[in-house]
C-alpha cells in the first residue's frame, strides 16, 4: 500500500507584516510536502491567503522598543494565555514563532515544557545584544532557524540546535541591480542624481525623526543641483504622515513621493538616506551606498546602556555582517549617526560625501556584492524551502519515533 500522505496541525505566530511575509512563504513551502495540513495560529492578510487560519490580529503582536512593550504589557499577557491555552487544546505537531522574541518566546517556553515541538524562526540579535540569551531561546525552542550565517555557531557554544536558512530577501534581490530599470519604472530621469528617503516604517519613528531627515534630504538637494529625492512610503498612514510634515517646509519641486515602491526607490537611486533597520538590509542588497540614523526614545536607551545590554559599537546589518563575514573589526561600509549625532547637519554631510566620492561608491557595491552572496550562501534553494526542510526534519522524525 502506499504510505499515508501526512496531514500535520501546524502553528505559527508572525509578529509584523515581515512575519507576514515569511509565513506565507513557509506555508507555500510546507504545502508541497503536507498536502493537507492544517495551519493555524497568528498571521496577517498573506499567510491567510495562503488558507491559514488565524486566530487573532497579527497587529496584537506589532510593537517596537521597551516603552511600547511595557504600555501594552497586560494585554500582552492576556493575549499570551489565552494562546497558550488554545495551542495546549489544539496540540499542534509543530509551533513556530516568527520574530517577535519578546511574545513568541515565553509562548514556545510554556509550550515546550508542556511536550509541544517548537521552533524559532528568526534568530534574535544574540551577536548584538547578551549572548547569553541564546540559552532562554534554547529552553524554548527544539529548533532556531537563523538568517545570518554567523548566528549557528553561536548557538552551538551553548549545545543548541540551529540552522542558517538563508535571508528571504537575498532571494528577491538580483545579485546585479538595474538602475536603468527602476528609472523607468518610478519615471525618473536616467541623467540626474537620486537620493532615496526611507526615514522609517512606523508612525512612531516618524513622529521621532521624520523632520530631521526630510531637513537633512534638503540640505543635501541644496548642495547638488538636479536632485530628485525619492521617498517611498511603507503604508497609507506613513504617506499620509509624510505629506503632513513635507508641507510643513517649502515647496519641494524635486521630492517625489510614493506609496509603497521601497526596492525600486532604492534600485533607481545613487545613494540612500535612511533609518536604520531592516531598510539598511535592503539597501544592501540593492548595492547602494548608503548612510543610516536612528533616535530611540531616551528612556530605551539609558535602559540598553544602564544594563550593558549592546555588545557592538556598529548597528546596521551591513556593517555587522561585514565584520562577521571577515571584512576586518574596525570595518564601516555604512555611517552610522544615532541618538546626539542624529542632526539633520550630520546627515547631510554623510549623505554628500558618498555622493561626491566615486571610488568609495564603488568600493561599497563591491563589498555589498560579496555579503549578499553570503546570505544567499550555498543552500540549494531558496529561504522558504530550506526553512521548511528543517521543519520537516523536525515533523517526520517525530513521526518515525511514534
Amino acid at each position: 500500500m502506499p504510505e499515508t500522505i501526512p496531514s500535520p496541525t501546524i502553528a505559527i505566530l508572525a509578529g509584523e507584516d515581515s512575519g507576514d511575509q515569511l509565513g506565507a512563504d513557509l506555508i507555500v513551502a510546507l504545502r508541497q510536502r503536507y498536502p493537507a495540513a492544517r495551519f493555524v495560529g497568528i498571521g496577517g492578510k498573506r499567510m491567510q491567503a495562503q488558507d491559514f487560519e488565524s486566530w487573532h490580529d497579527i497587529h496584537e503582536l506589532s510593537l517596537f522598543g521597551f516603552t511600547e512593550v511595557v504600555r501594552h504589557l497586560p494585554r500582552l499577557l492576556k493575549l499570551r494565555k489565552t494562546l497558550v491555552a488554545r495551542l495546549l487544546e489544539t496540540r499542534p505537531d509543530v509551533v513556530i514563532g516568527i520574530d517577535a522574541p519578546d511574545f513568541n518566546l515565553g509562548v514556545e517556553q510554556r509550550l515546550k515544557q508542556a511536550g509541544l515541538r517548537t521552533v524559532h524562526y528568526v534568530s534574535p540579535s544574540v551577536w548584538a545584544w547578551r549572548e547569553k540569551r541564546a540559552e532562554k531561546i534554547g529552553r524554548s525552542a527544539d529548533r532556531v532557524l537563523c538568517l545570518f550565517p554567523m548566528e549557528p555557531a553561536i548557538y552551538a557554544r551553548h549545545g543548541i540546535d540551529a540552522r542558517f536558512v538563508g535571508h528571504p530577501l537575498a532571494d528577491r534581490f538580483a545579485l546585479v541591480s538595474d538602475r536603468a530599470g527602476a528609472r523607468e519604472i518610478l519615471q525618473l530621469p536616467h541623467d540626474v542624481p537620486v537620493l532615496a528617503l526611507l526615514p522609517g516604517s512606523r508612525p512612531s519613528e516618524l513622529a521621532r525623526m521624520g523632520s530631521i531627515f526630510i531637513d537633512a534630504a534638503r540640505r543635501v538637494a541644496a548642495a547638488l543641483p538636479g536632485l530628485r529625492v525619492v521617498i517611498p512610503a511603507a503604508n497609507p498612514q506613513v504617506l499620509a504622515r509624510l505629506r503632513e510634515l513635507l508641507a510643513k517646509g517649502p515647496h519641494d519641486d524635486h521630492v517625489l513621493l510614493f506609496d509603497g515602491h521601497a526596492h525600486e526607490a532604492m534600485l533607481a537611486s545613487d545613494v540612500v538616506l535612511l533609518a536604520s533597520g531592516t531598510a539598511a538590509l535592503e539597501a544592501m542588497l540593492a548595492k547602494r551606498p548608503m548612510v543610516a540614523g536612528y533616535r530611540v526614545s531616551p528612556l530605551s536607551y539609558r535602559v540598553a546602556r544602564a544594563l550593558n545590554m549592546l555588545k557592538t559599537d556598529v548597528y546596521t546589518l551591513p556593517n555587522i555582517l561585514a565584520r562577521a563575514g571577515g571584512m576586518g573589526e574596525d570595518t564601516v561600509l555604512v555611517p552610522e549617526l544615532m541618538q546626539a549625532d542624529f542632526t539633520a547637519a550630520k546627515l547631510a554631510d554623510a549623505t554628500l560625501a558618498l555622493f561626491n566620492d566615486s571610488e568609495r561608491r564603488g568600493h561599497i557595491v563591491a563589498a555589498f556584492e560579496q555579503l549578499h552572496r553570503a546570505l544567499r550562501g550555498e543552500l540549494g534553494g531558496r529561504a522558504g524551502d530550506q526553512a521548511a526542510s528543517a521543519i520537516a526534519e523536525l515533523l517526520d522524525g517525530e513521526r518515525d519515533a511514534t
